[in-house]
């Protein structure tokens, strides 16, 4: 069975000429599946004929609403979705005055084992194919009723390591006549798998790189991101200034605040030692706690101290502002949940 969803126009057109159709078919056909439809049956400007084999050798996903919590401070959005084949993940809307951010998730589960992030607990599942990606906005959208203007890709799972269809996800969304979310606003967050950065630099996609740095040194970074075993800082921070020589993009660096670990005066010096030169954002987040785990969020004064050591230095610096507290907003704690309740009902 072919994934119709996960297919450019362009590609639609080949396979609507290798079935002896004529090739607006492609154009009709992609409209109808960006449009949300569940079924060919609702493709209404089709033959019964065409309809009927389109069914028996295609599939369009869709995926249910298995949970859906809203934030009562700030209106935040967490959806757990369920895919065809029982999995579940997650997507968060955020609503800002400049326009509403959808937060999607790429895998199901994450096997990259950050110590501070509940997705990677139970390791990775499987990819998701780029109509599951594209699902998640669509249906987000479809569901809410709220229009998605900007897309952030860091909720379970990395990206970078499902490279082949976050890029063609990346097409699908931006396409005209698609959703046409433009790729200046949508963020790509990885952790830093090198190669594949080097790989995304020469796309020509004008989205904003961000990395999850998190510390500015190996010794620390290895102890809570074990991808840093494989890909040292030196060697990441290389790769980010060619990606920026390359796309003129500026890239912003992701730091979880964490007590005791990565939030002194002179892990602050060494950050900006270690940026120095780089066209970039640093985007201060404090940690969010996980369950079960040892570390915890630095304190506010910390946060700022660090802040203003950074700004000094001549750094663009933000603390993001922390959205959903009170719905499990933070990467895989919702579907870790559901999880665990669907263990404890099968004993």
């Amino acid at each position: 069975m072919t994934d119709i969803k996960s297919m450019t126009e362009r590609q639609l057109a080949d396979f609507f000429k290798n079935m002896g159709q004529p090739a607006f078919r492609a154009k009709q056909v992609f409209t109808w599946l960006h449009r949300g439809v569940r079924s060919f049956d609702e493709m209404t400007d089709l033959s019964k004929p065409l309809r009927a084999q389109l069914a028996e050798t295609c599939f369009i996903t869709a995926p249910t609403v298995a949970r859906k919590q809203t934030s009562k401070l700030d209106g935040t959005v967490k959806y757990l979705w369920e895919l065809a084949d029982g999995n579940c993940i997650e997507t968060v809307l955020m609503q800002y005055h400049h326009g509403n951010t959808v937060c999607i998730s790429s895998q199901v589960g994450c096997r990259m084992g950050c110590a501070f992030c509940a997705s990677t607990i139970a390791g990775k599942v499987r990819d998701l194919r780029p109509s599951e990606l594209l699902d998640q906005v669509l249906f987000t959208q479809l569901d809410s009723g709220l229009p998605v203007s900007n897309i952030v890709l860091m909720g379970t799972g990395e990206p970078l390591d499902n490279y082949d269809n976050v890029v063609q996800f990346l097409r699908l969304v931006s396409c005209p006549e698609g959703l046409n979310i433009g790729m200046r606003h949508i963020s790509l967050s990885t952790c830093g798998l090198v190669p594949r950065i080097r790989e995304l630099s020469q796309l020509d996609f004008q989205l904003t790189l961000s990395i999850s740095l998190h510390a500015p040194n190996n010794k620390i970074r290895s102890t809570i991101m074990p991808v840093n075993n494989k890909y040292p800082v030196e060697e990441l921070i290389r790769a980010c200034r060619d990606y920026f020589a390359a796309t003129g993009r500026r890239i912003s660096f992701e730091y979880a605040m964490i007590a005791g670990v990565n939030d002194s005066d002179g892990c602050a010096r060494e950050l900006a030692a270690l940026l120095r030169g780089l066209m970039c954002h640093i985007n201060l987040i404090p940690l969010n706690h996980v369950e079960g785990s040892p570390l915890a969020p630095s304190s506010r004064e910390t946060i700022r101290r660090f802040q203003e050591i950074l700004q000094k230095k001549g750094f663009n610096v933000t603390v993001r502002r922390s959205l959903g507290g009170d719905i499990d907003a933070s990467c895989g704690q919702l579907r870790r949940k559901a999880m665990a309740e669907k263990r404890n009902q099968n004993k």
